[in-house]
């Protein structure tokens, strides 16, 4: 049987989540050799003797961090003295010495506290002669959840991060609201860790690989402040909506009447070594890869694509077209890739992500005007297997899913006015469910013209 264009999707975009699979990654990164520990990455080679220290800890946090925690566990085996991770609800591995804490994500919930305030006890109790390895992969800012003052409490961070999500911020500005409201991230960690010898192991889910963006950057200096905070909550006019001791706390910061969080001169940064062990690009050099094997003209039009995605959605619906009637850019048949980071205003009250929602612009795109272009489909996946709070990892649209939208009446505009994305995909047999991936590297589009 002829394989599909929809297996041909699939394909290349499960290719790409196992290109960045974090087990996998730590183990050709890091070596235990008797009592020598050796990372090394393009920047060079960092050794450590094992012999030397009372107490190994493995700390993380993320939905890609049980996955990291199971190689650790792998290499390292006894030498692990304590640790702890927190992931989000159902990205678990078995493993046999750390333990899990499964929390909320976008949204902390208790777990996210416990897991972030037992996680501090354990960093305090860290000296000279102990050895931390800290693995953060992308989550982790919901994942741990510490007021940084007993005035703030969890239901206020909630609330802030609700509002954040609803009004189309970037996860730049949501991370440095969530650094000033947090007693462990923003470098917070860091502090809490000193004089340990630490390593930190980062899998980026963020476009440019900010390491004080990437979890909100626990044990990375900060750059950003509570003026900073001020001006994103005037920006999307939350002022009047956040929770009043929110509010309270960031007006002292900007008066200086509260610390702000740690800067590059802290000397606990002196004591880790940050390394980012993958990101997008590793996905989407695959995805080209098994594109090409599939005899696909291919070209990645960028690691970076950032924006509202029901106008992400359109820019791939011209490209597309242009290389149906032009052969623009690159010749057919064609794939063209893209990875990074949409956000999404919410419009309404119903259910979907920012992939799904891209995958129904699309659509909607070509309902536009009155037909869709044979020979053209398009998918949006999140590479950790969950987009937004649904259980699909994104969505995908082909001629076929477009007629069946038709038939049965479903109209992609107003499925995007409800901000319900999620069910229109549900309806006309476009939701890309993979489960969850125990990764997280963005999200990545593909764009196939026969």
């Amino acid at each position: 049987m002829k394989t599909s264009t929809v297996d041909h999707l699939k394909s290349i975009f499960l290719r790409a989540v196992q290109r960045v699979d974090p087990g996998s990654m730590i183990k050709d990164l890091l070596k235990v050799e008797g009592n020598r520990l050796s990372v090394s990455w393009g920047e060079g080679e960092l050794v450590r003797d094992l012999s030397g220290y009372d107490r190994v800890c493995v700390l993380g946090a993320g939905k890609a961090t049980a996955r990291m925690a199971l190689a650790v566990e792998e290499l390292l085996g006894e030498r692990i003295t304590e640790g702890l991770i927190a992931v989000k609800y159902g990205h678990t591995e078995n493993l046999s010495i750390l333990r899990t804490i499964e929390a909320g994500h976008p949204v902390p919930d208790e777990n996210s506290r416990k897991a972030a305030e037992e996680m501090k006890n354990m960093a305090d109790g860290c000296d000279d002669r102990t050895l931390t390895l800290v693995l953060i992969s992308g989550g982790g800012s919901a994942l741990l959840s510490l007021p940084v003052t007993d005035d703030i409490s969890l239901a206020d961070k909630q609330e802030t991060t609700r509002l954040l999500l609803a009004c189309g911020a970037m996860i730049q500005e949501i991370n440095c609201v969530r650094k000033h409201l947090s007693g462990i991230k923003g470098g917070r960690l860091a502090e809490q860790l000193y004089p340990s010898d630490s390593i930190t192991l980062i899998l980026s889910d963020v476009v440019g690989d900010r390491l004080d963006t990437i979890a909100s950057g626990p044990t990375v200096p900060d750059t950003t402040t509570y003026q900073d905070v001020s001006a994103i909550f005037s920006k999307y006019g939350l002022t009047e909506r956040l929770p009043s001791r929110v509010l309270s706390l960031i007006k002292a910061g900007t008066e200086n009447r509260v610390p702000e969080t740690p800067s590059s001169d802290s000397a606990a940064f002196s004591k880790v070594k940050n390394i980012v062990i993958g990101s997008n690009i590793q996905a989407l050099q695959a995805a080209a890869a098994k594109a090409r094997e599939l005899k696909y003209n291919t070209v990645i039009l960028s690691s970076q694509l950032t924006g509202e995605a029901r106008e992400a959605a359109r820019f791939f619906y011209g490209i597309g077209k242009d290389i149906l009637e032009k052969e623009l850019l690159v010749q057919k048949p064609a794939c063209v890739i893209a990875g990074g980071e949409t956000t999404v205003t919410l419009l309404g009250e119903g259910m979907g992500g920012r992939n799904q929602e891209m995958a129904c612009a699309f659509c909607g795109a070509a309902a536009e005007e009155g037909a869709y272009p044979k020979g053209i489909s398009f998918l949006s996946g999140a590479t950790d297997g969950n987009d937004g709070p649904t259980d699909a990892a994104g969505g995908y649209i082909t001629a076929d899913i477009f007629e069946t939208a038709i038939r049965r009446g479903l109209n992609p505009d107003t499925f995007i006015k409800a901000s319900d994305s999620y069910r229109f995909l549900s309806e006309c047999g476009g939701l890309l469910v993979t489960g969850p991936t125990n990764t997280n590297v963005c999200d990545i589009q593909l764009l196939l013209v026969e």
